[in-house]
């Protein structure tokens, strides 16, 4: 999946291939017939399907295991919840940074599904197996260390499981339908429906099938299930991986943030162009294989100046990310400080309390 296949000029058929710098599972150009839309979406779904109905299936009766089985006081399985609660809302962030800087969506899918299942394997084998078991005897009101320690690790190992899953597989299925292809943009609205389908069916089969057997058959029959739900889900996974349309990794995102900070702090003293459209250096259209051009803005003027195009440049240091930086990359820049809170506070306070702002339209931009 690292090379995409060169095709010859008189070869370009946008109805048969897939131009969106994607490739298919042999690092090719995709051909449309045979890979993405819904041939590889609903196998995508499957599996959000099942990590759902796990994820809330354990979720859901984690404080009852804890004080039933273990025997904790409210107080500290509360505790504990929580821990593991925070543990597995912050693991996207490092999830997704995998996906997008080095592994890839299809990849990060697939450690995460494997980790999430060798949590289900060692939570069943904690009920089952006779030196893990919480005890020996019928009425135990305290459980083995081992079982305690073999508890928690698959837990966090479903944790882990979820990091990589959250950030990724729902692009990944987005990334199986062409925003350039008018159907697919169509097909691709109602991916999300059923997508959506997938995971309030997995989430409502959780907390109800699942509970129930947790509560009225057995813990280790509840877990026998979900890990078979999760294998199943897995083997569907790899299965329909002919189909997939990938998207290469793009290296770390923090690399570009700081070629932007570079180039702009080295043209600080650069007086700002009179004609920004054409003394702001962008690639040509022509050449762009990842990814969608950004008109420049006026917001955050400072970092434009890593754009601007010297005239002693040569070829060699316009190539150069650290010392010129395209538009987009500045753009990028910008839409990513947007979203501190801060700023977002401070650019609105600064609308609201200038004097050119008293007027209907000032405070209704203020208001926006």
């Amino acid at each position: 999946m690292e090379k995409r296949m060169e095709v010859e000029p008189g070869e370009v058929d946008e109805t048969k291939w897939v131009y969106d710098s994607s490739v298919d599972h042999k690092g090719r150009i995709p051909l449309r017939a045979s890979t993405g839309s819904w041939k590889a979406s609903f196998f995508i779904i499957a599996i959000e399907f099942s990590e759902r109905m796990n994820y809330f299936g354990i979720a859901t009766s984690l404080v009852l295991y804890l004080t039933r089985v273990m025997h904790q006081d409210l107080k500290t399985a509360a505790k504990n919840v929580n821990y593991w609660s925070g543990v597995t809302t912050l693991m996207p962030l490092f999830g997704g940074f995998l996906a997008d800087a080095y592994l890839g969506r299809y990849k990060t899918v697939l450690a995460s599904t494997i980790f999430y299942l060798m949590g289900l394997v060692l939570l069943t084998l904690s009920w089952f197996l006779p030196k893990l078991k919480p005890c020996d005897t019928s009425i135990c009101t305290e459980p083995r260390k081992a079982h305690e320690l073999a508890y928690f690790l698959a837990i966090y190992l479903i944790s882990i499981g979820t990091g990589g899953h959250k950030p990724s597989l729902q692009s990944f299925g987005a990334d199986q339908f062409d925003d350039d292809h008018s159907e697919e943009r169509r097909q691709k609205m109602s991916f999300f429906n059923w997508w959506s389908i997938g995971l309030c069916s997995g989430l409502i089969l959780g907390v109800t099938v699942i509970v129930y057997v947790q509560d009225n058959v057995s813990w280790g029959v509840a877990d026998i299930i979900l890990t078979a739900v999760m294998a199943f889900s897995l083997l569907i996974f790899i299965i329909g991986r002919p189909f997939y349309r990938y998207r290469s990794p793009l290296g770390s995102p923090l690399t570009p943030m700081l070629q932007v900070l570079v180039a702009a702090i080295s043209k600080r003293k650069l007086p700002y162009p009179s004609n920004p459209a054409a003394q702001l250096y962008e690639v040509p259209k022509s050449q762009i294989t990842n990814g969608r051009l950004l008109y420049h803005t006026d917001k955050l003027k400072f970092l434009n100046k890593a754009a601007i195009l010297v005239g002693d440049e040569n070829l060699a240091e316009k190539e150069n990310p650290w010392k010129v930086a395209t538009v987009t990359k500045v753009e990028e820049m910008k839409l990513i400080i947007n979203m501190i809170p801060i700023w977002n506070v401070e650019r609105r306070s600064g609308v609201a309390d200038s004097p050119e702002d008293t007027s209907d339209d000032g405070r209704a931009k203020a208001m926006v």
